[in-house]
């Protein structure tokens, strides 16, 4: 009945296999036109912002020439060398003009940019800024000091990029609340720095700005993904940067680029107004904060911070000031260390950069514990990888749709894009031979059901309990381990995803933790490098070995931990370490 109606309403009719020809060419011709014309328009977008940036550094070396033209006397190396501290009394006093010192980290951000790539834009509205400050009734803590913020932490009139093509069009509306309390407290915003593409990658590289470099080994990377903060402020443009952290991204582009990193308990900071390739993701929650060249620099950035201002613009976040009695506190301290972590052994400088470190404070008088981390394979994977890649990474790949993908990211893009099932069978096969390979794929397959999540995150409270029982049980104070290290050569960090595991940890559990560097790598760290074996004897191990290797004289840092919302604990633990250190050197 259905097909007798169907001839009468679409009479039959001969097919001329010309036409069909004609007509299957010119559907293909027509598919291939509508690509390039994606990819031209793709290409546009990316010119434009390339173009500029172009044109606000231009700007921005056009205007220092102006200042030196008038202040030809300026003594910038003299600028340039004085700790934050000291610079901020200067500035109070009077005996240098916030005019003065914002030129004068312009020029040399300019300077480091052209040798590392590290700058995403200058921020012309600094040049506001200065005038403003001068009118306000008191001066903040920060008062005249030039700060330089992360590609995704918003600052009104710029974009929030993270990286990808898509983010290119949106331009921010209103500073993020943490920009707006640093400028009441007189810091002057002038430039944000560029990021890998989607923000999840611990190199530092982007199709539209390109790769950021190590200001002190072009080879080598400046870590992620906050890596331009890193290499602004390794590379002497920058005095004090705001970065972000939800694996690592203010830990290890202070570990490769020699710089100390606070990662605080998320929301001790407010996170309103910096932007993430995509939200909701709250089981291992993303962490503001600062990065500078010593820890007396993220102490006074962390006071200046922790104020009425932020606690009313964000209610959301507890209202804690900083607790000067426990930073300043001068009680011995009884610390947990460890120096591996038993999923994935890092190089040997970085071992032996804890050690050194445990006995220097043992012989300062504080009670040093073994105390060994439980279960980081199931963290890594099940817990960690699985709250990312929940949909399998759909979501993420979602996030290159009418981008290119950055070459630093293309193993992750590849093992995200095979079919679940295919990753399922793949993990199967792997296991006997490469059993941490056969996981992390297991892992990317995400999950299966709405259960299946709740227990997930059911499981993550349940490993912070028992982590903290573990803590407690040995009345630890703070803790004292490794973090990755030293400085990948590029490209290598995006094939090395759970080489973080190191970092990773403290952000599924949520507690502060901050990075000092110690020493540099030596002669015979890189002799021990080439017997170094790993644990699991897979690609890994031989690629982390490739990874690190022709690091002399490269920084070599650790790590410090304490529990949540007690970072003035964890930075007067960072200062012990910072100042031991210090002593060491000098001795």
């Amino acid at each position: 009945m259905i097909q007798q109606h169907l001839k009468q309403l679409l009479p039959e009719r001969e097919v001329d296999p010309s036409a069909a020809f004609a007509l299957l060419c010119g559907s293909a011709a027509a598919v291939v036109v509508w690509k390039w014309l994606g990819k031209r328009q793709i290409q546009k977008r990316m010119e434009e912002a390339r173009r500029t940036r172009d044109e606000g550094v231009k700007k921005m070396a056009k205007a220092v020439q102006q200042f030196r033209e008038q202040v030809p006397s300026v003594q910038t190396d003299a600028i340039l060398s004085l700790p934050l501290l000291e610079l901020t009394g200067r500035l109070r006093e009077g005996s240098l003009s916030p005019k003065t010192v914002l030129y004068t980290y312009i020029e040399k951000a300019l300077e480091v940019t052209q040798q590392t790539n590290c700058l995403r834009h200058f921020i012309p509205e600094c040049e506001e800024q200065l005038q403003e400050i001068q009118q306000q009734r008191e001066k903040g803590l920060l008062y005249g000091i030039p700060v330089s913020i992360k590609d995704h932490i918003g600052h009104k009139g710029h974009l929030s990029s993270c990286g990808l093509v898509q983010c290119l069009g949106s331009v921010v509306q209103e500073d993020s609340v943490l920009v707006k309390v640093l400028k009441s407290q007189g810091a002057i915003p002038f430039a944000m720095t560029n990021v890998p593409q989607s923000l999840f990658n611990y190199d530092c590289s982007n199709p539209t700005f390109g790769q950021t470099l190590n200001p002190f080994n072009h080879h080598k990377s400046p870590g992620g993904s906050s890596g331009g903060e890193g290499a602004l402020i390794a590379g002497g443009g920058s005095i004090l940067g705001i970065g972000s952290d939800v694996g690592g991204s203010i830990r290890l582009p202070s570990s490769f680029c020699g710089l100390c990193g606070l990662k605080p308990t998320a929301k001790r900071l407010s996170l309103s107004g910096a932007s993430g390739p995509f939200g909701g993701i709250t089981a291992v929650p993303c962490a503001l904060g600062p990065m500078a060249r010593d820890v007396d620099s993220l102490v006074l950035c962390m006071k200046a911070l922790l104020c009425e201002k932020m606690f009313r613009l964000d209610p959301t976040v507890p209202p804690i000031p900083f607790n000067e009695d426990v930073y300043s506190s001068s009680t011995p301290l009884r610390i947990g260390y460890y120096d591996t972590d038993g999923y994935f052994p890092l190089p040997p400088c970085m071992r032996r950069a804890v050690q050194d470190t445990r006995r220097a404070l043992q012989a300062a008088g504080h009670e040093l514990v073994p105390f060994s981390p439980p279960r980081i394979h199931c963290v890594m994977n099940e817990l960690f990888l699985k709250t990312f890649f929940a949909d399998g990474g759909r979501a993420w790949l979602d996030l290159f749709t009418g981008d290119t993908v950055d070459p630093s990211l293309k193993s992750q893009v590849n093992w995200c894009r095979i079919p679940r099932l295919g990753k399922k069978l793949l993990a199967l096969i792997l296991k006997p031979l490469f059993p941490r390979l056969a996981d992390y794929l297991s892992a990317l397959s995400g999950m299966s059901s709405v259960k299946e999540m709740w227990n997930h995150q059911h499981q993550i409270e349940v490993y912070r309990t028992e982590f903290i029982a573990r803590w407690r049980e040995l009345g630890l104070d703070v803790v004292l381990c490794p973090v990755l290290g030293p400085a990948f050569t590029s490209g290598y960090p995006g094939k090395l995803l759970t080489a973080i595991s190191s970092t990773m940890l403290y952000n599924v559990l949520n507690f502060p933790a901050g990075v000092v560097p110690v020493s540099t790598v030596t002669e015979a760290d890189e002799e021990e490098l080439k017997i170094y074996q790993g644990y699991c004897d897979d690609p890994w191990d031989r690629m982390l070995k490739q990874a690190v290797s022709g690091a002399i004289g490269l920084p070599v840092a650790v790590q410090c931990v304490a529990l949540p919302w007690q970072e003035e604990l964890c930075l007067r633990f960072m200062k012990e370490v910072e100042t031991l250190s210090h002593e060491k050197r000098v001795a």
